[in-house]
């Protein structure tokens, strides 16, 4: 039998050392000393890295290599520095070369080689990588036959292990399917463009995407520019891919096409199969087993004006205990979605498969059917709904002294706004709000000042990024971005939900429960230097050392607060911080600056949180709808999955809105804007215009006639020989050259002059340090996002 890529993985454990020394030879031009039981040389570890994705934390290094005791601190070390040079980075629980696929990733299976192999790419690619990377599919027709391997197609989306290929000829990567995510997603979108004599062509929305040949009779209704959904009608090795038109979305220009260009981009499901429209309608109001009764509890929904599903609720009061003077106590109540969504049901199937809602600015693509998310598990006003409640008391310095969790029945006596309810605790309440500001609303904010105490003292991560949202007009087009006003109503619902978070990963730690995490790793070592040495450019200093807090960067903050860099460091601050995942192994979350973090309080958007009620439902004895051993058994994968289609949505939602503002400002072509340098490449500028929240480029080819020098570390295009540039942050003037609606790209032109750089930057050049690029002007390309 044929051995998997992973069997012929070297072992520098095993005796096949001498053929890793000539391996590590061939590339170095000398042969590193391997001993087992001894630290090995640096180019190995990187190789041992990249040869075994699935074995490369430091524990299984350490065994690798036969370390123990002291080596293995001294390897702590070594790794350390690999990944402080750029060289190796994490990954969860393991390192990966940078650009490397995880061992475990969802690929979207694309297309086929010459030999009519499946070929595969990430579902998520950062871009700034460069090309994701091809991943042959190997599907053994032994298992195949006896059933024993999932089975991948053209259009599928796969979770699958990852393996580097020994093949150099071939793709980077090797991958063997876990599970298949969504069979045979053959619903293609793409722009219909006539041919003569008939027919027509499929033009792909998206750059990896295959052109494909549309016949005559397989039209429908289409008509040239019309955006199209099809099916693959046929496959070859030779040819084009032939297609069926199964709808016709509309014209491009219209605000539906936009939407949906990146829903199917992105490949995010947006239609209920009929088996879970058919179990959501068939679904009953929940019953009272294992349920207290708390619908004499006032609590009350506080959400966006606009909200349809409610699925929070929050009550608070004074402890009468005397043994907490001044204390508060907290409830947050939460609907109960795993009464409902059962493990292995249509329903849950589904809410796997999409792993949390997506928010368009025309548009909600749902977890859950509105059956339960707007209806049955929705806290409706005056309506009973079971609800998963968690009940917390809280010291007068903002600690919390204790906590229990309930499975309840509860009545929401009040559906409030944020603008509501800030109304009438600053004086000013609607007749709805009015009657609720001493027994409810009252409590409520002297309970948020106790808690406020307690996260002033915590000091988690305050970046001060203003979210833009986009108003539309009745026909669907832009009318005006709109930046929300921050109140204190937000914040309140906000560390209530944080609290009730840490309580539920507080309890099922306490009885040894297996459940998913929300956890944020500390910023890498070479981020913390890069942001070191931008800072060290304004007179601003951040300590050196790699156990910083959150509050290091808050010193930050304050500093810049009100001055003319206040922009350009909150953004140089983001940029530095690792991105929030899943994960069942808990190391904590550096921006809320929490040891113990689990999303609990938005399972009818969320499936982490789900799989977290589940997990207390099931660890607390509390009823029907407990996690199952089988799920605990594959937190991994789900950790990974849902941590993959969390970044598929934002990106999703953020190429729908740079589609928009082009698609509005199309018709604008030489007008002048006034915009901010949101970021410097050596490549040219990218401009945001705060009017708009759109963001745009302006190529270094335009700058000028200038060689213009690109600055790492100061974040500065400065021209050669005048010295005169632009920095992140700067204010500036641009002109609207070109519009690309489909790519959501702006392409601008530089109004304004290049200012002086400071001394200090000049003088960086000279040296010729790391980061200083000579860029002449090149010919225009198009703007890319």
């Amino acid at each position: 039998m044929s051995k998997t890529p992973r069997d012929r993985s070297p072992d520098p454990a095993s005796g096949n050392r001498r053929s890793r020394r000539a391996e590590v030879a061939g590339a170095k031009g000398k042969t590193p000393t391997i001993i087992h039981g001894e630290i090995p040389p640096r180019e190995v570890l990187l190789e041992f890295i990249a040869d075994n994705p699935d074995r490369a934390s430091k524990r299984e290094i350490a065994k690798a290599f036969g370390l123990k005791g002291e080596q293995r601190v001294e390897l702590k070390d070594v790794l350390r520095a690999l990944e402080d040079d750029g060289l190796v980075q994490k990954d969860r629980k393991s390192l990966k070369r940078p650009g490397a696929l995880p061992p475990v990733t969802v690929l979207d299976i694309t297309t086929r080689d010459k030999d009519g192999e499946l070929i595969g790419r990430p579902a998520e690619w950062n871009e700034e990588l460069g090309v994701a990377p091809a991943v042959a599919i190997r599907q053994s027709s032994a298992d195949r036959a006896k059933g024993k391997a999932p089975v991948g197609g053209l259009g599928d989306r796969v979770l699958a292990k990852i393996f580097p290929s020994k093949d150099r000829a071939g793709p980077a990567y090797t991958a063997r399917i876990i599970k298949v995510i969504d069979r045979h997603r053959n619903a293609l979108l793409g722009v219909f463009r006539e041919m003569p004599g008939g027919g027509g062509r499929l033009m792909p929305i998206e750059r990896r995407g295959e052109e494909m040949q549309i016949a005559a009779s397989d039209l429908g209704e289409a008509k040239d520019g019309d955006l199209v959904e099809v099916e693959i009608a046929r496959t070859g090795r030779l040819g084009l891919t032939q297609a069926r038109v199964l709808s016709v979305i509309g014209s491009v220009a219209s605000e539906k096409a936009i939407s949906m260009i990146a829903i199917h981009a992105h490949g995010i499901p947006h239609i209920f199969p009929q088996s879970v429209i058919a179990e959501a309608e068939a679904a009953t109001p929940a019953s009272m087993s294992h349920r207290e009764d708390w619908r004499h509890v006032p609590l009350i929904t506080i959400d966006p004006h606009d909200a349809k599903d409610h699925d929070d609720a929050v009550y608070a009061e004074r402890d009468p205990s005397p043994d907490n003077p001044d204390g508060v106590i907290v409830t947050v109540a939460i609907a109960d979605v795993s009464w409902y969504v059962r493990p292995k049901s249509a329903l849950d199937r589904e809410a796997v498969k999409r792993g949390n809602s997506v928010y368009f600015p025309d548009r909600v693509v749902p977890m859950l059917p509105e059956r339960i998310s707007n209806d049955l598990c929705s806290l409706r006003e005056g309506v009973d709904r079971p609800a998963l409640a968690v009940r917390m008391t809280f010291s007068k310095e903002g600690r919390k002294a204790g906590h229990t969790f309930h499975r309840v029945m509860m009545k929401s006596a009040a559906k409030l706004s944020y603008q509501q309810a800030q109304a009438a605790i600053d004086g000013k309440p609607d007749d709805k709000a009015g009657p609720l500001l001493e027994p409810i609303l009252k409590p409520l904010w002297h309970a948020y000042d106790v808690l406020k105490r307690g996260r002033d003292r915590r000091q988690p991560l305050e970046l001060d990024m203003p979210e833009r949202k986009i108003i539309l007009k009745p026909d669907g087009t832009v009318d005006r971005v709109h930046v929300p006003e921050r109140l204190d109503a937000h914040k309140l619902i906000e560390e209530m939900m944080i609290q009730a978070n840490v309580a539920a990963a507080e309890t099922l730690e306490l009885k040894r429960q297996p459940l998913v995490y929300r956890v944020h790793d500390a910023p890498k070592l070479s981020k913390q230097e890069t942001l070191r040495e931008f800072l060290a450019t304004i007179g601003l200093t951040l300590a050196k050392g790699g156990s910083l807090r959150s509050n290091s960067f808050n010193g930050i903050l304050a500093k810049a607060l009100d001055t003319p860099h206040q922009t350009m460091v909150n953004e140089m601050v983001l940029r530095s911080q690792s991105q929030a995942i899943y994960s069942p192994e808990n190391i904590g979350h550096f921006g809320l600056n929490l040891l113990k973090y689990a999303h609990f309080t938005s399972p009818i958007r969320r499936y982490a949180d789900l799989i977290v009620h589940r997990a207390l439902v099931g660890s607390l004895g509390l009823g029907e709808g407990g996690i199952t051993r089988e799920e605990e058994a594959a937190l991994d994968d789900i950790a990974a999955e849902i941590s993959t289609f969390e970044r598929r949505a934002m990106a999703a939602e953020r190429d729908t809105i740079n589609r928009l503002i082009a698609h509005h400002l199309a018709g604008r072509i030489g007008d002048e804007f006034d915009g901010q340098i949101s970021g410097v490449t050596k490549a040219g500028l990218f401009v945001t215009l705060p009017q708009f929240g759109a963001d745009g480029f302006v190529p270094v080819s335009t700058l000028g006639r200038d060689y213009y020098i690109y600055d790492e570390v100061h974040q500065a295009l400065s021209g050669e020989k005048t010295g005169l540039g632009y920095r992140l942050g700067d204010s500036i003037q641009v002109k609207l050259a070109e519009a690309i609606p489909l790519a959501g790209a702006l392409r601008f032109e530089m109004l304004s002059e290049g200012r002086p750089m400071p001394a200090a930057t000049r003088s960086f050049h000279k040296s010729g340090r790391r980061g200083a690029l000579k860029t002449p002007g090149t010919r225009p390309k198009r703007p890319r996002r």
